[in-house]
């Protein structure tokens, strides 16, 4: 069957609906809990379990194949989130909303999980080698729009909304936002998307041979030289950002008299998760260029440098306390460029060091899993540690756990050929 639309017509909406769920989940559930009254320490432990399901993705991956096409998966789940949005807007103004709300974004997170498994697949399908290349740099800034609009735009336009009517409403308001959009977006991939994908080779064999084939990924994924290393530096490379990332918009909002800056919601959205993202962006893009120019090797322990020092600006803000939300955005953006600048090595290295070899796509997906594992669970003790600590003492905690992934890196080996040189194709 001829394929009736170009990548440039779908490709863009499917990584934004990638980035959408996730974003709503992991960063502007914390602001929208903390405006609600939920404690930092239940905030920082259930945001960061239920993302899981990204984490597991690759256990699930080869089912897939048995349902259908790839479009199918695609729009059921983007259909199934936006009802999702749909139902915590609905649960938000009960007594007990926050049970409810972390059970129905629990169920998000698999289903969104499970959209980013299909999108990546009809990705890798329908478009040639060229195009994959020509196209994947859509895919980093749609998920960035995304971030940028979910962490954001809405959250500055919730800071506005609550003072104008009241917390809950103001967030009800957002999460049917999030539903409308992705139940449009979905509605849109009914037509654009391309259907001539059946996954032939997965439901030609038996339930035996699959999961045996499945057994052989994960042997030889464990089999590779140093890759109890590798996993080690994976892990430790983001352990101190794990324990910061959800800490750092609470303590932008929390009051003063608390140990935090006292940002509005819409100033959280402003400086977080608009300037940051771009920030993020702008550090991300410098990135490629510094590696492609003098290689991976040679570069992986000034990115980790770059990517964990600048967690010192939380430190100072939460010492000085200032009031200018010039400086504090300033600081913010210097962390978040650090972030992104710092972010691509890790990223390059399970690329270029742990995934090549046989079925280099499934050992790149188990790497970027136990890469989210590394963050959730630090991510999950964060609460109740800036709870027991004050903001001052965690973040000398976050600078302390970052001397592990310096130590790692320095000795870090690298068995495969130089590959760091980026296609600027």
């Amino acid at each position: 069957m001829k394929q009736l639309y170009k990548p440039a017509q779908w490709v863009p909406t499917v990584y934004f609906a990638m980035g959408l769920p996730f974003v709503a989940i992991s960063m502007a559930s914390v602001i929208m809990f903390k405006s609600k009254g939920v404690p930092d320490k239940d905030i920082a432990f259930w945001t960061s379990l239920i993302i899981l399901p990204w984490t597991l993705k690759p256990l699930w991956s080869p089912l897939l194949e048995l349902f259908k096409t790839k479009k199918y998966v695609i729009v059921i789940t983007e259909i199934f989130s936006a009802v999702l949005f749909g139902l915590i807007a609905f649960v938000l103004p009960l007594p007990d909303f926050f049970s409810y709300v972390i059970a129905i974004l629990a169920v998000l997170a698999f289903s969104g999980a499970t959209h980013d498994i299909a999108g990546d697949g009809i990705y890798l399908d329908d478009l040639n080698t060229k195009q994959q290349s020509k196209y994947v740099g859509w895919q980093g800034a749609c998920y960035n729009i995304a971030k940028v609009l979910t962490s954001g735009i809405l959250i500055y336009v919730a800071g506005i909304l609550e003072k104008k009517y009241d917390v809950t409403t103001a967030w009800v308001i957002i999460t049917v936002i999030y539903a409308f959009i992705m139940l449009a977006i979905g509605l849109y991939h009914i037509k654009m998307l391309p259907s001539n994908h059946t996954s032939s080779h997965m439901r030609n064999k038996s339930t035996g041979e699959q999961m045996k084939g499945m057994l052989l990924v994960f042997k030889e994924f464990f089999q590779k030289k140093y890759i109890w290393y590798y996993l080690s530096f994976i892990v430790l490379y983001r352990f101190a950002e794990g324990f910061a990332m959800k800490i750092i918009p609470l303590f932008l909002k929390e009051e003063r008299i608390k140990g935090g800056l006292g940002l509005s919601t819409e100033e959280v959205g402003l400086v977080y998760g608009t300037a940051g993202v771009a920030a993020f962006v702008i550090g991300s893009v410098l990135a490629g260029y510094y590696v492609s120019a003098k290689g991976l090797k040679k570069t992986i322990f000034t990115l980790c440098a770059i990517f964990n020092i600048p967690f010192i600006v939380y430190f100072l803000l939460a010492y000085y306390q200032p009031h200018s939300i010039v400086l504090i955005g300033s600081g913010v953006v210097l962390e978040y460029f650090g972030y992104g600048f710092g972010f691509v090595g890790l990223i390059l290295f399970m690329m270029q060091q742990v995934a090549p070899g046989n079925h280099k796509m499934a050992h790149y997906a188990f790497a970027t899993g136990i890469m989210n594992l590394g963050v959730m669970i630090p991510g999950m003790m964060s609460g109740f540690l800036s709870d027991e600590l004050g903001y001052q003492y965690f973040f000398i905690f976050v600078l302390i756990a970052a001397i592990p992934a310096f130590f790692i890196t320095w000795f870090v080996p690298f068995t495969h050929n130089e590959h760091s040189k980026i296609n600027s194709d």
